[in-house]
This record gives structure tokens, sequence and C-alpha cells, in this order.
């Protein structure tokens, strides 16, 4: 038995929690770390002893089962049972263990390189709150046993899913659509060809593969932007559709094969939903207030334990959060066509894409023409990685040592500086409407960057020249 003290673990692995569970290198990611995580997380919800049935899954990643198995460990220690729900999406796992009042471990890295990995954590309510992730990180537990086989896994979680969509969206939605299905390695490949074969869509798989590809849907890089108008126009597409790793951020392609950003997908479902308040990061698009079709815009820090904690402080009306990766979060009062949507406050990716999908079906346009009438606003994002985080609030701290500062990066060319936004690193917004926004990421050592202007050009211009200057 090993005696571990978490936050000192945290310390001497480098594992700790991001903005999205406890995540680092898969070779930090020891079997004894992550029981160690498994029983904290146990012990801060007092289930130790009592054989609480807690939900297990994991993404493709290669290193997820090894540490589902030390999951498992830690599960059975801690004197709980495992309901194995094998490789599924994240939202999938949420969806099973709020319906069934389980609490729930979800084993992925989402979107980051495939030698790094995660495990995030559900309570029977939803996400672990950030006063929750303090509990664990301020554990002692004794470790026994790191790893044990997986039990034989539990179909249900899945079939529960695709079915929450299949009966909302109805049977015949997509007659006539052909819809590519960028595969990759995505927990949701399946179950997402499923949902769209059964709403009428001819499906078309594409690039399946057995090695994990780490796609990020707020950086989409430039061989996938060329992919997707390639497949577009090569297979005759109406839309092409894809998820991050574990299947809880969109990645929505129109008929051009043109990748659609999240921020501007998830103003489109919330409006097809009916929400009244819209809970977001301050990163995403301005046009969510420009609209006007919403009651209540609530901006907040980035991480859905962010969005989480702004769409609980609503008393009344339909509630929808979004994230500038297209992640959706379902609150109270939501509606698929006069059918009442039951709440699911955890990212999704299969809400949002059917969403776009039926609004362009029922108004009987392409998915490019969902756009039209948006206020002229265009977010483009990147990163550089590699970047350690001390860097990056080295450099945000000389950014904000006096008015002109920022100067040193941009010179004159963004013009005056008429508001800095400390909320989640630094967000600058100029005279001439632009906005630059710096941030470490919370899971990765990377910088990122958020622009928005009037013209995609220009917003993707301001991206890649603020990089360029950082990196030097």
């Amino acid at each position: 038995m090993t005696t571990i003290n978490i936050q000192q673990m945290m310390a001497d692995s480098g594992v700790a929690f991001g903005t999205s569970g406890a995540r680092g290198l898969v070779s930090q990611m020891t079997g004894e770390v992550c029981a160690a995580y498994t029983l904290a997380f146990i012990q801060g919800l007092s289930l130790a002893g009592r054989g609480q049935k807690i939900a297990l899954g994991m993404d493709l990643r290669p290193s997820s089962p090894d540490i589902a198995q030390a999951c498992v460990a830690g599960i059975r220690q801690a004197g709980c049972e495992v309901d194995f729900c094998g490789v599924l999406p994240t939202p999938a796992l949420a969806l099973y263990a709020l319906v069934n009042g389980l609490p729930a471990i979800m084993v992925t890295g989402s979107h980051i390189p495939f030698d790094r990995n995660g495990i995030k954590f559900y309570r029977a309510d939803g996400e672990i709150s950030k006063a929750d992730e303090a509990a664990m990180t301020g554990a002692t537990v004794d470790v026994q046993e790191v790893a044990a086989e997986l039990p034989a896994i539990n179909p249900a979680a899945l079939t529960q899913f695709r079915q929450r969509y299949i009966s909302l969206f109805g049977h015949d939605l997509l007659n006539g659509w052909r819809v590519g299905v960028y595969e990759h390695s995505s927990a949701a490949r399946d179950v997402l060809k499923d949902v769209l074969a059964e709403l009428g869509a001819e499906v078309i798989g594409l690039a399946r593969t057995d090695t994990f590809v780490p796609i990020d849907t707020e950086a989409v890089g430039e061989a996938d932007r060329q992919r997707g108008r390639n497949w577009a126009a090569e297979y005759k597409l109406d839309a092409l559709i894809s998820t991050d790793g574990d299947g809880d951020r969109p990645l929505i392609g129109d008929e051009t094969g043109e990748w659609l950003r999240g921020d501007i997908v998830g103003l489109l479902c919330a409006k097809f939903l009916g929400a009244d308040t819209v809970v977001t990061p301050v990163s995403c698009n301005t046009a969510i207030e420009a609209s006007g079709w919403f009651k209540q815009v609530i901006r907040t820090r980035i991480g859905s334990p962010y969005v989480i904690a702004g769409m609980e402080q609503v008393q009344s009306g339909g509630v929808a959060g979004f994230e500038a990766n297209g992640g959706f979060l379902a609150g109270k009062g939501l509606s698929v066509n006069g059918k009442a949507l039951a709440p699911l406050p955890t990212r999704d990716s299969l809400l949002p894409a059917l969403a776009l999908l039926a609004m362009a079906s029922t108004q009987s346009v392409k998915l490019s023409g969902l756009l039209q009438g948006l206020p002229q606003r265009y977010t483009a994002s990147d990163r550089i990685q590699a970047f350690p985080v001390a860097n990056s609030w080295a450099l945000l701290e000389r950014l904000q040592a006096d008015e002109t500062a920022y100067r040193g990066l941009w010179g004159d060319t963004l013009g005056e500086l008429v508001n800095s936004d400390t909320t989640d690193g630094l967000r600058l917004t100029f005279a001439n409407g632009e906005i630059v926004h710096l941030r470490p990421s919370g899971n990765a050592p990377e910088l990122r960057c958020y622009a928005e202007a009037d013209a995609m050009a220009r917003a993707e211009d301001l991206v890649a020249a603020t990089l360029k200057r950082i990196a030097g």
C-alpha cells in the first residue's frame, strides 16, 4: 500500500487539472497516479465502501485501456462496482450517468496529442465543479492495486445516446442528403454514422484510422481544411461532419467543405432550440449579442465548468451554453420541434451537428445559407504548441504592464486600445472593432490566440501575425 497526497503527486508527476479534467503526458500517467485520482474522486463524493456503481468509459487513444484498467483497480479498491461502457463519446457516458444517477469517469485527452491523455470526472448530477476539483486535489489516499482487467462492455450507454437523437429529430429528416463523416479516430464515429443513417441521410465514411489523430476543432489545420474541400467536391456532399477525439466537440462543414466556426455553430444551435439565455466564454464571437436573438448573454472564463456554473445561475427560460470549440451544453427549457429536450450540461457534438442539419433541411437551404443574415463578425484562432505555460503568463504580464505595451507586438497596426479584458488571459479590443485575445491553454503547454474582425481574412491574418511575432 502506498499513501499518496494528491497535491504532492500533481507536483511530482506533472498530471494536473486543466479546464477539462486531469491531464498529462502518458509517461506520467502511471497506474499509481490514475488509481490515486480515482480514489480521490470517490473519497470526495463519500462513496467509498458503499458498493456504488460507477460508469467508466474511454476514447480510442492507444494509452486509454491501460489508464482505464487503473481506474477499475481504484474503483474496486474503494468498494464500488464498475459499469464499463467501453469506447464511446464523452457526452454518451455523461448522459447515461445523469439518467441513471451514477458517478462517471471518462478516460480521454480530447483533442490533445496522442502522447498525452486525461481523466474526466462526473458526479451523478453532472460534471464536477471547481469546488469538487479542489476537494480532490487536497485529498490523501492509500493505493493498493494499480491495474485490473477491464470488465465486459455494457452497451446501454451508447444505445441510450443514439435513441435520444433519433427520437428527437425523426426518421425522414435528412432524406436526400449526402453527408460525409470524417471518422479518423473519433470515439463518436460509429454512433454518428448510425444516427445520420437512421435520420435518412446517405452517409459516406471518410479517412477512418486506427492511428490516433488529434483533431482540434478550434484550430483546424490547413491539411484538414483542404481535405474538407476535396471531399465535398469529390463526393458531392451536402454536409461534412466530424468531432474531436472523444466526440464532445463538433466539426461541421458546409456543402463546399468549408468548416464552420464553433461559436457560430453554437449560436445557430441555440437559436434552433429556442434558448432565451446563452452562456458562453469571452473568446466567442460578439455576433452572439449583435444577433439580438437572446434575452440574455452571459460571458464566462473558458472551460465547461465555468459555462455550467453560469448556466446554473439562470432562474427561468430556456438556457444553452456553448464554447468556441463548438461543444454545446443543453440546459433546461429547450426543445426540438416542440419536443422537450432533456438537459445534458456537458459538451456534446451530435446535438449541434443535427440541429444545423435540421435547420437547413426545414428551411430548404444549404448549410452555408444558415450564415446569411448573421452579423458580419468573423473569428479565427490558432496556437503555438510546446510553449511553456510560464512563458505565456510572462508575456501577458508584460503586455499588461502599461497601456502602450501592446505596441511592442503590433506597432500601430491595430490603432487605439479601448478595452482590456482579463477574464481569461488577455482580450484586447481596439477602436476599429478588432479583437485579439491571448490565453495559455488549460490542457497543454500551448499559447492560444483568438481574433475577431469584420472579415475572415483579416481575423486569420491577425492570428497568424500575432503568433509569428510571439514565436520570433
